[in-house]
């Protein structure tokens, strides 16, 4: 007897709805795309913090470096010794380029007379801080210097001076290219 027959000679069945699927669970799903996307929020938020942070740590190096150097050089210009004028001048010409170095060394014999003319003096810088940098790399800096001088009846004269020093990068060293006396 063929298949089919049987079939038809059994009872007859009622037919039955396949049974239904469960529902779908979302939930895991759900929480792994949340997760997912948090973590790259995560990451993403982590990046632009190390970028920012390298670029703020990268302008604290660099006023760190130019504030260095704009103080050692004005202990250097504000202290005067008479007895090594020439010396003087050779440092303070060694440490200029542009504008600065131009002026310096058409003054530099009455530069040089002054000085060896003046009581010794000692400079020491108060207070610097980078006022901004430019665009071609250099950097004003205002600096406030305070010289002591012994007078002739042995007392400690002071007196105070305040600078605008715009100091630019040549190859490794800093050099001075403007000095601007502020009143």
């Amino acid at each position: 007897m063929s298949p089919r027959r049987k079939i038809d000679a059994e009872e007859p069945e009622l037919y039955t709805a396949p049974a239904p699927k469960p529902p779908r669970r979302w939930g895991l799903p759900l929480v792994a795309s949340i997760a997912g996307v948090l973590i790259a929020a995560a990451i993403t938020a982590s990046s632009l913090m190390l970028v920012s942070h390298e670029s703020d740590r990268k302008v604290a190096v660099q006023d760190a470096d130019v504030l260095g150097y704009v103080r050692s050089f004005m202990t250097t210009y504000t202290t005067l010794d008479p007895f090594q004028a020439n010396y003087y001048g050779d440092r303070i010409q060694s440490q200029a380029t542009g504008d600065f170095a131009k002026m310096f060394k058409e003054k530099i014999n009455e530069i040089l007379v002054q000085v060896a003319r003046v009581e010794p003096t000692e400079g020491t810088v108060v207070e610097a801080g980078v006022q901004r940098w430019n665009d071609d790399g250099s950097a004003d800096v205002l600096v406030a210097t305070k010289i002591s001088s012994k007078g002739p009846d042995g007392n400690t004269i002071e007196s105070g001076n305040r600078w605008v020093v715009t100091a630019k990068k040549e190859g490794q060293l800093w050099k001075i290219s403007q000095l601007i006396q502020v009143i």
